[in-house]
């Protein structure tokens, strides 16, 4: 049995639950985090004296005992339910409840297979703590400066030549588009003191490459732009690209040294060819290319999923992941 914990309308769970349908396999269900409230929606007991249980979007109770695989895909949302809750210490007290019981129930009782773990995944998504990772393992990184200060921001972009900038970790809402910093002194010093920002050098270059990892395949895109973002306009050219061996070399190495068993990475390409690592995000969106490329992304990610979930049997304790942890490297697609 598989187990997806996602929001209602997640497309990338339904897309990837459809899939299984199609195929006859019955046993993918998904967890909706932001529905739990205003119904029961899970049970557990310490002593084990009963079954551990959740209820599925389709409204069914499933044990936890009888599931091998769970895919975190989206868990940080506020209940449905609570929208229309005036109180805001209520709806913060059934936010964190039930976001909470959920997570530790499942870090508590489920011993099968993560893609991937929910401390992982927390700590991967630190994007100073993937950048640290990814240049160990061998990737250059973009000189960066975390501050508050005017004064060091006007320094470093002296240093570099030209700034980019962009939020630490970012909020839900509107897309926060990665831009230029032209001149510091034309910003007043609150604006720079009121929260830290990303500050890194700018890579030269339009190419860019989007490459999904899952397990041991990659599937990556080139989009070639000038744009600093290219996900504000998908009109522009996007083809596959075949993934250099010593660049999966390097992905595989990130990914084990962040414990993760996916990932979506954005890596920019110098004038010379040189693969610069920007980010990994935990469970990044990836079906947006299945049409622009022509691969069926949703087909190979149910083949990770069940590949994964033959590899860790319900109700067992954890075990040594397969795949990239046992020293076999990811072929490059």
């Amino acid at each position: 049995m598989i187990v997806t914990v996602s929001l209602k309308d997640d497309i990338h769970a339904l897309a990837v639950r459809n899939e299984a349908r199609r195929r006859g396999y019955r046993d993918f269900h998904i967890v909706e985090c932001d529905r739990l409230s205003g119904r029961r929606s899970l049970s557990w007991d310490s002593h084990g004296n009963s079954p551990t249980t959740l209820r599925t979007s389709d409204g069914r109770e499933i044990a936890l005992e009888e599931t091998s695989l769970v895919w975190w895909r989206r868990v940080r949302a506020a209940q449905k339910a609570t929208e229309d809750n005036k109180d805001a210490f209520e709806r913060n007290l059934i936010n964190n409840d039930c976001r909470g019981a959920l997570t530790g129930i499942l870090c508590t009782a489920f011993h099968g297979q993560w893609i991937s773990h929910p401390e992982a995944t927390d700590r991967a998504s630190d994007k100073l703590y993937q950048m640290a990772v990814a240049q160990k393992s061998g990737f250059r990184v973009p000189r960066t400066l975390v501050t508050q200060s005017r004064d060091e921001v006007a320094d470093f972009l002296g240093e570099v030549g030209r700034v980019i900038v962009k939020p630490v970790v970012g909020t839900s809402g509107p897309l926060l588009f990665t831009q230029y910093l032209e001149d510091p002194a034309s910003i007043a010093m609150e604006s720079f003191e009121a929260c830290p920002a990303v500050y890194q050098e700018y890579i030269e270059g339009d190419e860019h490459v989007r490459l999904n990892c899952f397990g041991d395949r990659m599937y990556a895109a080139l989009l070639k732009t000038d744009k600093l973002d290219w996900r504000a306009d998908l009109t522009i050219p996007i083809s596959v690209w075949p993934v250099p061996d010593e660049t999966a070399e390097k992905v595989v190495a990130v990914l084990r040294g962040l414990g993760l068993r996916m990932g979506a990475i954005d890596i920019k390409l110098t004038p010379s060819g040189e693969p610069v690592w920007l980010e990994v995000n935990p469970q990044g969106q990836f079906l947006f290319l299945e049409p622009l490329l022509r691969i069926p992304l949703a087909e190979y990610f149910l083949d990770f999923l069940l590949d994964e979930a033959r590899t860790a049997p319900p109700s067992t304790p954890p075990r040594r992941r397969r795949g990239a942890a046992d020293g076999r490297r990811a072929p490059a697609v």
